[in-house]
């Protein structure tokens, strides 16, 4: 990337925006952020009224065409996009703009991975490169073993062993990347609702199962994976704070990711909420197969 070009941002929810932004500043890399009105926190404001190196644009979910221009006109030759976009934010909230709304037209399918990588290849049409969202993040990825005081027991080691089968087969299908297993049997799946919605089903059907039985002793185990080709410019497994929390309300004992393709926020409070709470983390080698 050339040193007089910025970084184009598009910016979703969560921390990952800011992470990233932080990251590149700390660089000397200026950066245009394209902010989703729909999803941005807009504390991204308050970053450039402090920063003269980045400058931020508000655009709603569809503008594709103010996207293009506005890093046209910045100069922006490579751009990321990093932060969640709900999946029911593209498929229901959307308002397409006349040149999205011709590229949707020409789609095989709608799903997630269909819909960005076609975007991406739009974006490259104009001269701007999609590189990975995981760029200036590689410390975050989830190094491969054990991250916790607790490692996972062996009836857990079993769960992960089965929930990543099942994971890494639905991830292949855009359904989702996340399932939560119990005695080697799947609770629950994740589909546009998204990762911790899908935890919270499963702790609430599993309340509803232990009641119905009083010999239940189960544990949840949640098994986060990557698509089988994972596309690193986005939609890269992410687990932050809330993961945790969500857990812990369901009663859910174990997580596993996938090392080196999971971007663990917040490692450190992460850890040592996981600790207090017995909770496992334990990251898995990619499983070259589906």
């Amino acid at each position: 990337m050339s040193a007089a070009s910025p970084l184009g941002l598009i910016a979703g929810n969560g921390r990952f925006p800011f992470l990233l932004l932080e990251s590149a500043r700390a660089r000397g890399i200026h950066v245009v952020v394209a902010a989703i009105k729909e999803e941005t926190d807009p504390e991204m404001d308050a970053i450039a009224a402090r920063d003269p190196g980045v400058r931020v644009h508000w655009l709603s979910l569809g503008e594709l065409s103010k996207l293009i221009e506005t890093f046209q006109a910045e100069g922006v030759k490579n751009a990321v996009m990093a932060g969640q976009v709900k999946h029911k934010q593209i498929f229901s909230s959307i308002r397409p703009d006349w040149r999205l709304a011709k590229l949707l037209l020409n789609l095989r399918t709608r799903n997630t991975d269909m819909l960005l990588g076609a975007i991406a290849k739009v974006l490259s049409d104009e001269g701007i490169e999609l590189i990975s969202s995981t760029a200036y993040l590689e410390p975050l990825l989830a190094p491969l073993g054990t991250l916790t005081a607790r490692a996972p027991d062996e009836n857990e080691l079993k769960d992960i062993e089965y929930g990543r089968q099942v994971a890494h087969t639905l991830a292949a299908f855009d359904l989702g990347q996340t399932v939560v297993i119990a005695s080697q049997a799947c609770v629950a799946i994740e589909a546009m609702e998204g990762t911790d919605s899908a935890i919270e089903r499963a702790g609430a059907l599993f309340r509803t199962l232990e009641g119905e039985s009083a010999n239940l002793a189960r544990k949840l185990t949640v098994v986060k994976m990557a698509k089988p080709k994972q596309d690193m410019r986005f939609d890269v497994p992410v687990i932050g704070q809330r993961t945790l929390d969500v857990m812990q309300h369901a009663g859910a004992t174990c997580l596993a990711v996938e090392a080196g393709r999971t971007l663990i926020f917040d490692r450190e409070a992460i850890v040592s909420v996981a600790n207090t709470a017995g909770i496992a983390i334990h990251a898995v080698p990619p499983l070259l197969k589906p």
